[in-house]
């Protein structure tokens, strides 16, 4: 059976007449025949001539629909260098395997809610002047002064372990933007700590406070966005 690598498989995606071929699993299989995979792309997401096993985890259905079509060869992958474990960690991953992807994941939700949290709550305030608003504000930049850093050093840490600390431009991003993200949590949390009621009347400081406030949300959005691109890679139709 004909072994395929990812390059020369890549060119079996239904391009310019090309033939259908998808990668399950180690199995290239043609589907070339089948109606949802006209011109190689299916669902106006998944393109053909790639390895989609992953794509099938999440699909509401099984590999069973493939042996309906041909299985034209197997799928070699490159060989990637292994990522050296210490034995400890090793022995703890082999363990909880759910330590080798989970952790960054479930962490970095903290710091986006709480940093989408603190303008919504402190613009209620400027709108209804309920001092409570502000407050919950206040401590909402509290916790993610707590919780960012946490999901910074996950990330590196996921970065490191599965990723090989390759350097590839959502990580980079994603790095840079949450630094900053923590740099300004701290700068207005002392800001502040040292003027309680620097929103109380919109003077330059208190509105210079608020821009950097509203700054929080395009700053967890571009973290965000790039996280989500990681995970479910946005590609063009």
């Amino acid at each position: 059976m004909k072994k395929f690598d990812p390059e020369e498989l890549s060119g079996f995606n239904g391009e310019t007449g090309a033939p259908v071929y998808v990668a399950v699993q180690g199995k290239v299989i043609d589907v070339s025949e089948s109606k949802l995979w006209k011109g190689g792309l299916h669902m106006k997401r998944h393109h053909a001539g790639k390895d989609l096993s992953v794509d099938f985890k999440a699909a509401p259905h099984g590999e069973e629909v493939l042996e309906r079509y041909p299985q034209v060869g197997v799928l070699q992958e490159k060989k990637v260098p292994e990522r050296k474990i210490p034995g400890p960690l090793a022995w703890l991953l082999a363990r909880y395997p759910m330590l080798r992807r989970h952790p960054h994941p479930m962490m970095v939700h903290f710091p986006i809610a709480f940093m989408f949290s603190a303008p919504v709550f402190t613009i209620l305030y400027l709108l209804t002047g309920v001092k409570s608003f502000e407050l919950t504000g206040f401590y909402c930049l509290g916790a993610g002064i707590f919780f960012t850093p946490v999901a910074i050093l996950t990330g590196f840490y996921t970065w490191w372990l599965n990723y090989l600390a390759r350097p590839t431009r959502p990580v980079a991003v994603k790095q840079r933007v949450s630094l900053i993200l923590l740099a300004l949590e701290i700068v207005l949390f002392a800001w502040r700590v040292r003027s309680p009621g620097i929103l109380d009347t919109m003077t330059a400081a208190g509105s210079i406070y608020f821009l950097l406030i509203l700054s929080l949300l395009p700053l967890v959005t571009i973290i965000g966005w790039f996280g989500a691109k990681l995970t479910f890679p946005v590609e063009r139709e």
